[in-house]
């Protein structure tokens, strides 16, 4: 993992992508790295950064980065899965370009909430909403995992945007990976409910952040799961109408 200043680059290239895991697993995590996106004609590459558990009915919280041709803006494509099921997407454009210098992501998931946050800035919160019966990832350990790969079938306007192979090797940047959280070690959490004091409420999630969240909803979101009547004609997801973002 990359720690002290380090910084990993990953590379895709026609033959092969790449990508990276932490040592430690999690159940309840803040994590954050600083990432600096592929420049230039990015258009059908991935590169992520989001926590994962395994098998068939896995968790996962996901940031992911859909590249775009030269000039137009990266796609912020953010998801929750539980159990296997995710369909909770909500998708962002950026505030700067991503690919010119490194900024902070993160990844803050609590008993109380999942929060996406960029340079410190909240994008997206998922409420803890199980006890009306809205799944919530809560029970499987998960690792982080940060990848590059092609793409290109669906990542950039919908797969009409094919991958450019005379631009590659395409490199994303990683550096400053922090983590703290519950770790998890054969079955056992490192956590009691007073070691932690985020763990168990809204970590410093005031209304001045909640108005920095609207602030980019309203000006930056492009899609949300909450408002797409085609994938749910049949009715919205519950959390969609309990203000969970």
């Amino acid at each position: 993992m990359v720690n002290n200043n380090e910084l990993l680059t990953l590379i895709l290239d026609r033959g092969s992508g790449s990508g990276f895991e932490s040592k430690n697993e999690y159940l309840f995590a803040k994590v954050q790295m600083r990432i600096k996106l592929v420049s230039g004609n990015s258009a059908g590459t991935v590169t992520t950064f989001f926590l994962s558990s395994k098998g068939d009915y896995h968790d996962e919280i996901d940031f992911e980065f859909l590249g775009n041709t030269s000039g137009n803006p990266y796609i912020v494509h953010t998801n929750v899965f539980c159990e296997g099921i995710g369909n909770r997407e909500m998708q962002f454009y950026l505030w700067f370009d991503p690919t010119a210098d490194f900024h902070n992501y993160t990844i803050f998931w609590n008993h109380q909430h999942i929060v996406f946050y960029v340079d410190d800035i909240p994008i997206r919160e998922f409420k803890n909403f199980q006890d009306k019966g809205v799944p919530f990832p809560q029970y499987q350990a998960m690792r982080l995992y940060s990848s590059l790969w092609d793409a290109d079938n669906w990542a950039t306007r919908g797969g009409l945007e094919k991958t450019d192979w005379s631009q590659a090797p395409f490199k994303a940047y990683y550096e400053n990976y922090n983590e703290d959280g519950c770790f998890w070690y054969n079955g056992y959490s490192s956590c009691t409910p007073n070691s932690n004091s985020w763990l168990w409420g809204n970590f410093d999630y005031d209304y001045a952040m909640k108005g920095q969240m609207k602030w980019v909803q309203d000006n930056y979101m492009i899609y949300s799961y909450c408002q797409d009547s085609k994938k749910f004609p049949q009715g919205y997801p519950l959390e969609c109408y309990l203000n969970t973002y």
